[in-house]
This record gives C-alpha cells, structure tokens and sequence, in this order.
C-alpha cells in the first residue's frame, strides 16, 4: 500500500513545485489594465501629492488673513536693590512714624500673562492677492494631475496592444514556419519522385531558416513587450498577462478637425493649468504693489501680572489689565525696491503668457496630427485587409499548381512570403488604428 501512495505522493509534489515555479497569469482586459497602472503608479502618487501641498498651502495663506491670538507667559527673578523711599523729618518720627516712607517696595519675583490679537484690517491688498495666488496654484496642480494621469492612461494602452501587437506577430511567425516545414516536406516528396531539384530543397530550406530567425526574434519581441507592460503596470515583471481586449475594427465617429480643436483648447489638462498660472501671475503683480499701500493692523492685549506695572504702587497680587490699539505702517522710501518687484512680477507674468500661447499652439498642432494620423491608420486598415484577402487566395491557388508542377518552388516561396507579408501588414494597421483613437482622444483632453 505504501508503495502505491509514496510515488503519488511525490509525483504531486514535483507537479505542486513546478506549478509554484510557473509564473502568475492574469488576463486582462484594456480597461483592467489601465485601472491597475492607475492604482500602482508611484508617479501618480506622486503628483496627488503635489496637489495635497498646494492645498495646504493654499490654507495657510488664508489662515493669514484671519485675526492671530497668542499667549505668553513668563516669570522673571530680579536682583534684590534697594526700595524706592524717602525719610521723614524727625518731627514726624518723634510722633510716632517710621523713619522712612517706601513707595516703590522691591518686588524681586514677577509673573506675567499676556493673550494678544492681531487682525489685518487692510495690507495694500497683498493678502487677497496671496490667496488668488494660493488658489491658482492649486488649481494648476490639479490640472498638472490631470495631465500625468491622462499620459499614464495612454502609455498603459500603449504598452497594452504592443503587448497584443508582439503576440499577433509571434503566432504569424509560428504559423510561417509550420507552413515553410509544410512546404519542404512536399518539396522532398517531389524530389523523391523527381519532379523537383536539388536547388529547390536548398530554396526551401533557406526560406525556413529565415522563418526561423524570424521566429526568434518575435518570441523575444513578446517577452520585451510583455515586461514593459508589467512594468507600466507596476506588478511583479514575471506576471504572465492574457490579453482579453480584442481590436475594434468599428472605427469611433469623430466631430470635424475644427470642432476638434477648439474641443482640445477648453478640455485639455495643459490649457488650463497654463491659464491658472496666468491669473496667478496676475495675482503676483497686484502682491508686489502692495508695498505702494499702508499696512493697517489693529491689536489688543489683556495681561494678568503680579505684580502689574499699571498699578502703582506696584504690590505682590495679581492684577489684570488691557490695551486695544491701530498700527499703520508705511514705506516712505525703499530705494525703489516695491517698484523692482512689481517689475518682476510683471515679467514674470508676461512669461507664463507667452509659455500659454506657445501650449495653445503645440496642443493645435497635436490635435491636428492625431487626427490626420487617424485617419490614415483608418485607410491602411481597409488596404491591409484586402491584401491579406488576396493574399491567402494567391497562397492558396499557388500551392494548388504547385503541388500539380505547374509553378516553380520560387513563386511558392514567393506566395509564402507574400501571405505572411500582408498578414504582418494588417496586424500593424489594426493596432496602429486602435492607437490612433487613443491618441486622439487623449489630444482633445478626454
């Protein structure tokens, strides 16, 4: 009986470790793939989190121009001197006075306790402007977000039918060499029978060497394809991913070239981060003239000290007092430095206009290639497909009359590469379509 159970025992063990060694698969489709590289990019996350700091910072520059309470406590020992007091006339003493009067006693141990406000009541309108600033800022990051997310969604897609494209052109490459093995075992068969000649199996058997090289190079192709996907989806690079997602050969309708791009101008990502920066940049100049304005602060303060300087004389208790008062602060002169930085800013702001326009018009032209490259890629498809239909029915009709010795081995092999051709074409043009709806949907900000 044992020996019955231990050999199964350990062939399911072999069968378990082998299993184990096998690298994990997953079949995924393109919508699948594209929500796993968004959950696992650390570039992503990374610019979630630029987004996070301008908001904070965003509400801290508004924190600013809210009132400001503080408390302060502190205790103070001083060193012991004399008391303040003047002597009385001996007169005074004879009837029973002391012979000095103190009016200021020496207090050497103090305590104080201060709550203070402070409210900006007008800072040459810097604080608003720090706020619009803040804002934008904001705003540009999220747009900036949008950007890098909509570039990651394209890349995963990317990398998605390349991955299709690599497989495609792997199982053509198969098929070419079982088909060139096909044809040399008919090449032996009529050479056995003497109806071909010594060059065509030498024909035939460079024709399959070739397939052969080819062969190798699109299985290592998949694996390179296969690893840039796992790698833009940030899962482990051995990870074995079924493609699910067929080719659409229905193309999507588009709007016209013009609607297009004016769609492109008001939804892409790059247009309105630039034009967040813009009014930031406006923002910046009305900052940088505030220094042309008064500073206007209004405070308060309410103390609780022992002793309390406001009480005279001073005496060990604890005594509470406060003031309330308006500062006003002006730069009278600065050598021109307000009038430098106003200039700055207002440089600067010129900058990021022309940076926009310069984005307006590599968005336009983006936009216009995309489309042009669509529709070329919905042309190729059509040619594509009727080459391939053509030539499987030359492949067929050839190998037909060869097969009955009316074609040469030359136009066989011929035929043979002409069908692989047309296939290898058509499978480019699909993915190459596929790509081109992705890439112009992503131009017009989708």
């Amino acid at each position: 009986m044992i020996s019955r159970i231990l050999p199964l025992a350990l062939a399911a063990m072999i069968a378990s470790a082998a299993q184990a060694q096998q690298p994990a698969s997953r079949s995924l489709t393109v919508e699948e793939a594209v929500q796993i590289g968004l959950d696992n990019s650390k570039m992503l996350r990374q610019s979630a989190s630029k987004v996070l700091y301008a908001d904070a910072r965003s509400s801290e520059v508004n924190a600013s121009a809210l009132p400001k309470v503080s408390a302060t406590g502190a205790y103070t020992h001083l060193s012991d001197v004399p008391a303040f007091a003047f002597a009385l006339p001996p007169a005074a003493v004879a009837f029973g006075f002391p012979p000095s009067l103190v009016l200021a006693p020496t207090i050497v141990d103090n305590y104080n306790f201060r709550v203070g406000i402070q409210d900006p009541l007008f800072a040459g309108f810097r604080i608003d402007a720090s706020k619009e600033i803040a804002a934008r800022n904001v705003d540009a990051s999220s747009q900036d977000y949008n950007k890098d997310r909509s570039d990651l969604i394209f890349n995963i897609k990317t990398a998605y039918w390349a991955l299709f494209r690599a497989r495609e052109l792997k199982k053509l490459a198969d098929d070419n060499v079982a088909q060139i093995t096909a044809h040399l075992n008919d090449v032996k068969n009529l050479e056995d029978q003497g109806m071909a000649t010594t060059n065509d199996m030498l024909a035939a058997e460079v024709q399959l060497s070739n397939g052969q090289l080819g062969q190798v190079d699109a299985n290592n192709n998949a694996q390179i394809a296969l690893v840039a996907l796992d790698n833009t989806l940030g899962i482990p690079l051995a990870t074995d991913i079924v493609i699910a997602s067929p080719v659409a050969e229905s193309p999507r309708q588009f709007a016209s070239l013009d609607t297009l791009v004016v769609q492109g101008l008001d939804a892409r990502p790059e247009i309105r981060g630039m034009d967040a920066r813009v009014k930031a940049g406006e923002a910046g100049v009305t900052a940088a003239k505030a220094g042309w304005w008064p500073q206007i602060y209004l405070t308060g303060n309410y103390y609780y000290s022992n002793p309390n300087q406001r009480f005279q004389p001073a005496s060990i208790l604890w005594r509470d007092s406060w003031d309330v008062g308006v500062s006003v602060t002006l730069d009278v002169w600065n050598w021109g430095t307000t009038l430098h930085q106003t200039d700055q800013a207002q440089a600067q702001l010129e900058q990021t206009k022309e940076a926009f326009g310069q984005t307006q018009d590599a968005v336009t032209l983006d936009i216009t290639q995309a489309y042009l490259t669509l529709k070329q890629a919905r042309e190729r498809v059509a040619v594509a497909r009727q080459a391939v239909a053509r030539a499987e029915e030359n492949h067929r009709v050839t190998t037909q009359r060869y097969r009955e010795g009316l074609v040469l081995n030359s136009e066989m092999i011929d035929a043979q590469y002409s069908l692989t051709s047309a296939k290898t074409t058509y499978t480019q043009a699909l993915v190459d379509f596929e790509l081109a709806q992705a890439r112009l949907a992503k131009s017009i900000g989708e």
